[in-house]
């Protein structure tokens, strides 16, 4: 199962503007010992939202410099344990043929970035990465996933209803961490010419040409943290694949925001799931499993996310809200608005494949480029076949 959690905080502080569709009461810590059966309680509070997490424990902020990473889970199982969260989606049994539709879902999205050509890239199978930290992020930054970057976008804004679901209203200092393109940063200057927005990233492949209040700085988020000034809202998307240790994150967003300002972030549990065993020993599912595994080898927690909520009230923040979204994987699922969402995902991961694969199972698994491209023809294949029905947790 893939998750991502969309999660929005704010330091206590000034009072907070009237929530819209969002509980009122305030989420708070409590201070108490770790318990043996922490990890029991982990998976009951992630399949169960009627359930509580084990407590956070309460730390000084000097302890937050020696903050652990979030420990590597290698048991899944508790991804299929009975859940209250609802996706939503029905089985369409007469799908039709959407390869027609494809074409107009790259023209929703179309890259902003300028071109990568004037950049000391690091080159490899064909695509570049970053040079800037180099080695850290394993995906590309060339044109083509800076376009897959843009379909993202588009998929989150549409699935969402718009940028964000954080109660903000006029906040004067916004910063975006892994802004990629900046097109989020870009359109929430757009939407808010009153915002000073600062986008950051490993790579430098945004826009010369931004509205007036938006800017973009090459930057690593698990660096220290030198703004100078603090935010009134901090906006992370997508970033289990580029951090190892949230919790430090979490601690620098506390400390470089506004009292009463808002983080919000947006992830997801890497972890396929299906709504009945049409994944199971599929290509697919082999791969997502090697996925799980290379970035694992990286130090990196494909279900990072299941922490998301704990970890921001360890650091000090309060109502927390935790909102969960299917987005089917291709155009299996019924109605037409998931039909479009599927179809916008299954392009997606196809524009995305193999840029995961390419760097993350020469490197981490041993594999050949050879063997990795042979392996994604039947990977492939399976990522459009709509008698797989998978999705991913939003």
């Amino acid at each position: 199962m893939s998750m991502r959690i969309r999660d929005w905080i704010h330091p206590p502080g000034d009072e907070v503007a009237e929530e819209k569709n969002v509980p009122d009461s305030a989420v708070t810590a409590q201070q108490t010992n770790n318990g043996q059966d922490a990890d029991a309680r982990w998976a009951e509070a992630i399949t169960n939202p009627d359930s509580s997490p084990p407590a956070p424990v309460a730390m000084p902020p000097e302890a937050r410099a020696t903050l652990e990473a979030t420990p590597i889970p290698q048991d899944y199982s508790f991804l299929h344990a009975p859940s209250h969260f609802s996706t939503g989606l029905s089985i369409d049994t007469d799908s039709s043929d959407t390869d027609s539709a494809l074409g107009s879902i790259r023209a929703q999205s179309s890259s902003m970035s300028a071109s990568s050509s004037i950049f000391d890239f690091v080159e490899e199978h064909g695509r570049t990465w970053h040079r800037y930290h180099e080695g850290k992020y394993f995906m590309p930054n060339d044109i083509p996933e800076q376009e897959r970057l843009d379909l993202q976008h588009s998929i989150s804004v549409r699935l969402f209803g718009g940028l964000y679901l954080a109660p903000i209203e006029r906040p004067n200092r916004v910063l975006d961490i892994g802004t990629g393109t900046g097109i989020w940063a870009i359109e929430f200057a757009n939407e808010h010419p009153e915002s000073d927005v600062l986008g950051t990233d490993l790579s430098p492949i945004q826009p010369e040409y931004v509205p007036p209040n938006c800017r973009f700085e090459v930057d690593d988020a698990e660096d220290e943290w030198v703004f100078g000034a603090r935010f009134d809202l901090v906006h992370a998307r997508f970033m289990c694949g580029s951090f190892k240790n949230f919790p430090a994150i979490f601690a620098s967003c506390y400390e470089n925001l506004n009292p009463g300002g808002w983080i919000e972030f947006q992830d997801y549990y890497v972890k396929l799931q299906a709504m009945d065993d049409s994944l199971a020993g599929t290509a697919l599912e082999r791969w997502n499993d090697m996925v799980l595994d290379g970035v694992s080898r990286m130090g990196l927690n494909g279900l990072a996310a299941a922490r998301f909520k704990a970890q921001m009230l360890d650091a000090g923040f309060v109502d927390v809200v935790e909102q969960k979204f299917a987005l089917p994987g291709n155009p299996w699922a019924k109605g037409d608005d998931q039909k479009m969402l599927g179809m916008m995902q299954m392009e997606n991961i196809l524009d995305g494949v193999h840029g995961i694969s390419i760097g993350l199972f020469t490197k981490m698994l041993g594999m050949t480029a050879e063997e990795v491209e042979l392996f994604l023809v039947d990977v492939r294949k399976d990522m459009k076949n709509t008698k797989i029905h998978f999705y991913y947790i939003v």
